[in-house]
Formats: C-alpha cells, structure tokens, sequence
C-alpha cells in the first residue's frame, strides 16, 4: 500500500518530512458527491428490482392461480439468485475491477427486469427473478468494496449509510409505483414501469461515477479465491456480522413480503394503491441508515446492534395489533430498526478485512439475502399457518439471536481485552 493511500508521511532528506495528502474522497471534497449521488442509484435500481414483486404478491396469487406460499418464491428466487452468485461477481470485481462489473451488472437486470412483464407462468415469472438476482449480485459486494478503496476510513460508515439508504428509497419508490400502477393496470405493467424506472438509474448511474483511483487487479484463480474466502469465514468477528445480517433480513423479508395479504384481508382491508403505499415507511430506514455513523460514534457498535435489534423486536410487537395506526407504527419501528442494524454490520465488515474487501462483503451479501429467502419463505409459510402472529414469531426468534450473537461479541471483546493486558 502507498503512503498516498494511507495518508502516511514520508521523508525528503535527513531533517524533514512533507506530510502526503490522502487522496481518497471525503465529505466536500472532489467527487464525493456524485460517488454518493451514483451508488445512491445504484442502490435504488438494486432494492425496486430485487423486490418489485413483493408489493405485488396478492395480485400474482389471483392472477396466475397460486397460493402466498408459491407466490413469494417470485421474491426468494431473486434474492436466493443474488446469494448463490454474489461471491463469484465479487471475484470478477477483484480482476475487472469495480465499476466494470457494477455497470454489467445493472445493464443485465434492467434487460430482465423488461422481460418479466411478459412472464406467462409462474415457472417462467421465477426463473426469470432468479436470473435478475444473479445479475444484481454484481451490485452490493462491488459497491462496498469501492467504497472502502476509495473513501476516506472516517467518512466509510457515512458513505455505506447512503448507498443502503438508496437502497431503502428502492424498495420504498418499487413498491409504491408498483402498487399505485397495479391498481389501474395491473401487475405486469406495475413491474414494466419499474423495469423503465431502473433503466434511468442505470444509465446516470454509469455517467456520474467516478473512475477508481485506488482499485488494484487481483487474481481469479480459484486457489486464491478458496483461501481468501476461507480466511474471512476464519475470522469470528466476521462470522458473527454475517449472521447479524442474515438475522436482520430474515425479519425484514418475512415482514414485507407477508404485509401486503394482511392489509388487503379483514379487519383493513385495504386496496392495492393504498397498500403500496404503506411503503413509503421506508423512508424511515433511509434515515436511520444514513445515521448510521452517529450512532457508532455515539454507542459503539455493539451498542448500535443492541439498539437497531431492541426497535426491531418493538415493531414486532406492536405489529400484532388490529390498530391500523399501531400496524403502521410497528412497521417505521421495524424499518427503523434494520436499516440501522444493516448499516452498522455492513460497515464494521468493510472495515474489518483488510484485504479481499470484495470477498469479504461478498459473504455478507450472501448471508444477507440468504436471510431475505429464508424470511420470505418461512415468512409467508408461517402465516398460511398461523396468519399474522407466526410471521410475527419468526421475526421475533430472529431478533433474539442478533442480540445474543451481539452479547457473544461484547464477551470476546472483554476475554481478548484481558489477555492483552495480562
């Protein structure tokens, strides 16, 4: 690693160091906003695509003659896609580098994202999502990676705070236009709009960011990949942030993907304009999400964790009432509660591997839409079960192994304290 990329000084003769200025971006300086603008949209394209059928579930089950269950395997084939093919992507990344491979990506699922309207079978509907999540798998590890390349360590959490808060405007604008949209013209031209909506991010996506400056090639030999990725699954500390992450989705994907048949049954029954709506809660989690670095700042990470997972489990709760007010402020807790948990252990993974950050992030993502799977489908089978109080159940058990996993962390720290000081 240079002195130019470590901010690191450097001497001129026997007396005298001139201190070298650290090139990479920061709040206010050079390029930083239109980095920050850029994979803003990236995370934007990523979220409305990645789940725009979500919103949509109870309009695909009456379409095409199907049960919630086998509907929401349109939502876990494309997040399951994005989990299977986010650590091969990562290794493209680390050879093409970063931005070659985000551009590719999006270009590949946008054309996806255009065929999906014409899906006649629910057979064809979730191949086609599959093949779109391995697409947008080149999106979330390459991003974080370029992050840490080429922002300043102290402005990393600030700036994966706002690539996860376009995430969160993704899944809020997808299922808001898609519900609004379905209402009038139904399903498959809810998601074309969307696919259109992509497009546009895209392309000012690939226009506004800025060339990496500190991306060196590496390797695609497998051999490498094998021991890099083993190495990271090595580390305990990592471990455990990818099963935060997997955790936190599992609620966030039960709850979403199963709302929507809540709200349109007794006792709400809502239509579906105003049950896309409900969405707009999401923007909430761009809030928390971009307050991410504070609340490091402020409660450490561990803190941070204990504060995202406590919301969460309070939004559950309050979830369970046949108050649509309640309803609606159980979901700003939830949202709340993970964008904020997400942010934290996303960042912290970027900043704990040192090397192979792409790999690392990688197995984050997969962890990460693991859990996305994993809680949409338990979720909505949990609620053909048991209706809203199962989904409620799975989300809560998932909270509880963030905080216990999270208190396994805070007993390391305190065992590996000591031993330094013995």
């Amino acid at each position: 690693m240079t002195p130019a990329s470590t901010g690191a000084s450097t001497t001129v003769g026997a007396a005298s160091s001139v201190p070298v200025v650290d090139s990479r971006m920061a709040p206010g300086g050079p390029g930083y906003r239109r980095m920050s603008f850029a994979l803003f949209l990236a995370g934007v394209a990523t979220f409305a695509l990645l789940y725009s059928t979500q919103a949509l579930l109870p309009l695909i089950s009456g379409d095409l003659g199907v049960t919630a269950s086998e509907a929401s395997w349109t939502v876990a084939a494309s997040t399951g896609g994005l989990a299977l093919f986010v650590i091969p992507m990562s290794a493209l990344s680390e050879r093409f580098g970063r931005r070659t491979v985000m551009t590719a990506s999006l270009a590949v699922a946008v054309i996806v994202a255009l065929l999906v309207p014409f899906a006649g079978s629910l057979t064809t509907l979730v191949a086609l999502r599959a093949v779109q999540g391995a697409a947008l798998a080149g999106l979330p590890a390459s991003a974080t990676a370029y992050l840490a390349e080429e922002v300043r360590p102290k402005a990393l959490v600030t700036a994966i705070g706002l690539f996860v808060a376009g995430n969160s405007v993704g899944g809020m604008s997808g299922r808001v236009i898609t519900g609004w949209v379905a209402q009038e013209w139904g399903w498959r031209v809810a998601v074309g709009a969307l696919g259109v909506l992509a497009v546009a991010c895209a392309v000012a996506f690939r226009v506004l960011l800025p060339a990496p400056k500190h991306f060196t090639a590496g390797s695609l030999r497998p051999g490498v990949l094998f021991r890099v990725v083993r190495g990271h699954l090595g580390d305990p500390l990592l471990r455990r942030l990818y099963a935060i992450g997997a955790l936190f989705m599992t609620v966030f994907g039960g709850v979403y993907t199963v709302i929507g048949y809540r709200l349109t049954e007794e006792p709400f029954g809502l239509p579906q304009g105003v049950v896309g709506s409900i969405f707009l809660v999401y923007l909430v989690g761009t809030v928390s999400a971009s307050a991410a670095g504070r609340l490091v700042g402020r409660l450490g990470r561990r803190g941070a964790l204990y504060l995202g997972g406590g919301t969460t489990a309070a939004g559950l709760v309050l979830s369970l009432a046949d108050s649509l007010v309640l309803v609606l402020l159980g979901l700003v807790l939830i949202t709340a509660g993970f964008f904020a948990g997400h942010a934290v252990a996303s960042s912290a993974v970027s900043k704990t591997a040192t090397q192979g950050r792409a790999q690392a992030s990688a197995l984050y993502q997969s962890a990460y839409y693991v859990g996305s799977s994993v809680g949409s489908t338990v979720g909505a089978m949990a609620f053909h079960a048991g209706g809203w109080p199962g989904t409620v159940g799975v989300g809560l058990l998932a909270v509880v192994g963030v905080v216990g996993i999270t208190v396994l962390g805070s007993r390391a720290a305190r065992v590996a304290a000591a031993a330094r000081g013995a």
